[in-house]
């Protein structure tokens, strides 16, 4: 019999494909303003300023996760509560919509609205992206996010409930509002970006083989992480755009602005052409993909360490 907590995880990842985020209301936006409002009273240029950050607000949103478990004892509550949670923190169906979007507009031939569009997605500079580099562009962010905002969350809702689901969600969420390595960033960000590279390591090489073993080229995936992968900035990202690249039969990476006049050369991924406008839905049907793998999977842990906590309960 599947366990609640796995039961919740596969309702929760059926109501983010069924509906996407919440247009109002959404909790992680509530976080994201909570951890605003914090970073304009404590915020200093140092790293234990920044520690002190991460540890406030992941520690409290884990804190009251945990206490919101701990008190649905009946199974159907617990069900309800941990399919509510995975919901909220996931995050496959805008993602999807937001790529999709992008492709839309390029296939009409509006450029202008695509550049615009495609910032829902990356941080770099997009005003002067032709469609072949927006559409790199997507394709990256596609395989990233798959395994941030979809993966990870399932990764860890299977091995630690409500907590492991609110808790990598309020990681993931700091690292996108402050892990960057610019001026004021630099070192309030550091705490938030490493712990978001831990966080993110087992859901990354999860995505890898996924996107391995549910891609059009297995061994062109898995050909691409072993080489390419550690040329990659992150040692998690290079894992999942590497798999993507391979399995897509593509070749990602190449330069990309920030803030104007920071240039990043980045490595090439993969052996195949480059990215076109109509390999945007081809990368949108394998993060698809990975998503669902990425359920059972979570299904198949979750069940074993609910089965493991029932078992040492009856030891003990």
């Amino acid at each position: 019999m599947m366990s609640a907590r796995a039961l919740g995880l596969t309702l929760g990842f059926v109501a983010d494909r069924a509906c996407g985020d919440p247009r109002r209301w959404h909790p992680v936006a509530g976080f994201g303003r909570w951890a605003l409002a914090l970073e304009q009273r404590i915020y200093r240029d140092s790293r234990w300023s920044g520690v002190a950050h991460v540890l406030v607000l992941v520690g409290g949103a884990t804190g009251l996760a945990y206490a919101a478990e701990r008190s649905a004892r009946i199974p159907w509550a617990r069900i309800a509560l941990t399919a509510l949670a995975t919901w909220a923190v996931l995050g496959g169906r805008s993602l999807e919509r937001e790529a999709c979007a992008v492709h839309g507009l390029l296939a009409v031939g509006d450029l202008d609205r695509a550049r615009v569009a495609v910032r829902n997605l990356v941080g770099r500079d997009t005003a002067a992206l032709g469609p072949d580099e927006i559409a790199r562009a997507v394709v990256e962010s596609v395989a990233e996010n798959t395994s941030d905002a979809v993966v990870a969350s399932l990764v860890w809702g299977a091995a630690a409930g409500i907590p492991g689901l609110v808790a990598h969600r309020a990681v993931n969420t700091l690292d996108a509002m402050i892990g960057h390595r610019n001026a004021r960033y630099g070192r309030f960000g550091w705490a938030a970006a490493r712990l978001d590279d831990v966080l993110g390591l087992p859901a990354s090489r999860l995505s890898g083989v996924l996107a391995a073993a549910l891609g059009l080229d297995s061994l062109g995936a898995l050909r691409a992480w072993r080489r390419d992968a550690r040329h990659h900035p992150s040692p998690n990202a290079g894992v999942v755009e590497a798999a993507f690249a391979g399995a897509l039969g593509l070749q990602l990476g190449g330069v990309n602005i920030y803030d104007g006049n920071r240039r990043e050369d980045r490595a090439l991924m993969g052996d195949g052409r480059a990215p076109a406008v109509a390999d945007i839905p081809r990368a949108v049907r394998l993060a698809r993909r990975v998503g669902v793998g990425a359920v059972v999977s979570a299904v198949i842990l979750g069940a074993r360490t609910s089965r493991r906590a029932w078992s040492s309960a009856v030891v003990g």
